[in-house]
């Protein structure tokens, strides 16, 4: 089982995590919904506080549920944790075994909140920890670099968003996205050649908007451990407020960009990138009028909604920084200073 065997699996797990835990989900949103929920107080670390960052976006604008993005450090070093009254306390870690998530849903269960771990291991101290646990059930992930397990985790917060709406629709859109995983995937040969001309690619930005935010920061992670690149990840609008002063010509810009709300200001941007700045533009997207305007354009199925965009677009970046890797000579099972499970405190 490698990286890259494991990037194939997504269509699978996907699809298992839809047929299996619906119920399970169904009940989940029927205990929040049953309690006197006022906002969701999420914690992570890594690529699943990049999985918060969709949550974040997603449970907003279709459940009208804020959320709060936890600092564990208030509940361990500096022990002075928040008030979390009427919170749904949420942690979400594919491990399940760093003591400062579990902290964060230790005082959620001390202050009567209703507390919940998304988890690819169901019996981890997080996991016993919670009022509910949502399995990811992406199967045993031996690569150090989280692919599956992060599909699977935007997975089952869409799972959960479409149950806390009650929504067939979004329960129809969401069984097309194993297939949707599927189309993507057929572009592992050409984002393998792609990725030849950026053998000596040592610095770039990721940009992202909206559902798509968390897509920036997930690409970015994935390039940082597998590459060792710089790769800083933006909000396209936080961009324009002085970050990108640092493009000049040739300087690389990869970005996520497919239809939806803000698809005109991400165009915009890309748009003064490429004819103003003259950059070097790496692009996912749907709309071909975007894809036009990178040297190295990757094209996402059509008519995907965008709210389900994150669980899709991820996938071609992270092929682009497997290959990547091994185009630098790296090892992709072995990145350097990391581990497969992370404790902090």
């Amino acid at each position: 089982m490698t990286l890259h065997s494991e990037i194939f699996e997504q269509p699978e797990k996907l699809s298992a995590l839809l047929d299996e835990q619906k119920q399970t989900v169904t009940g989940i949103a029927k205990a929040i919904q049953s309690r006197n929920v006022q906002y969701a107080f999420l914690a992570a670390r890594g690529t699943s506080d990049n999985a918060g960052r969709y949550a974040n976006y997603l449970w907003g604008a279709h459940n009208q549920l804020p959320l709060a993005l936890a600092t564990p450090s208030l509940f361990t070093y500096y022990q002075s944790p928040p008030r979390l009254q009427n919170a749904l306390v949420v942690g979400v870690s594919q491990s399940g075994q760093s003591p400062d998530i579990v902290s964060v849903l230790e005082e959620g269960r001390k202050q009567n909140c209703l507390t919940l771990a998304i988890t690819n291991v169901p019996d981890s101290p997080l996991a016993k920890t919670a009022d509910f646990v949502l399995d990811i059930q992406a199967g045993p992930e031996k690569a150090v670099a989280a692919t599956k397990t992060y599909t699977t985790e935007l997975m089952a917060i869409a799972m959960l968003s479409a149950a806390m709406s009650n929504s067939d629709e979004q329960w129809r859109q969401l069984a097309s996205v194993p297939e949707w995983a599927r189309y993507v995937l057929k572009l592992d040969e050409r984002i393998a050649q792609m990725t030849q001309r950026y053998r000596y690619m040592n610095q770039c930005v990721v940009l992202g908007r909206g559902f798509n935010y968390a897509t920036a920061f997930e690409w970015a992670l994935k390039l940082k451990e597998l590459t060792y690149i710089i790769a800083e990840p933006y909000s396209s609008a936080d961009f324009q407020h002085g970050p990108i002063a640092m493009v000049e010509g040739g300087f690389p810009v990869l970005a996520v960009a497919p239809n939806g709300k803000v698809h005109g200001s991400m165009t915009e941007m890309l748009t003064r990138l490429r004819k103003q700045h003259h950059a070097e533009l790496v692009l996912i997207s749907d709309d071909a009028d975007a894809l036009a305007l990178a040297q190295s354009p990757i094209q996402l199925p059509p008519q995907i909604p965008e709210w389900l965009t994150p669980l899709v677009g991820i996938i071609p970046a992270q092929l682009f920084a497997c290959h990547l890797t091994t185009v630098k000579g790296y090892d992709t099972e072995k990145p350097r200073s990391i581990t497969k499970v992370t404790e902090t405190h």
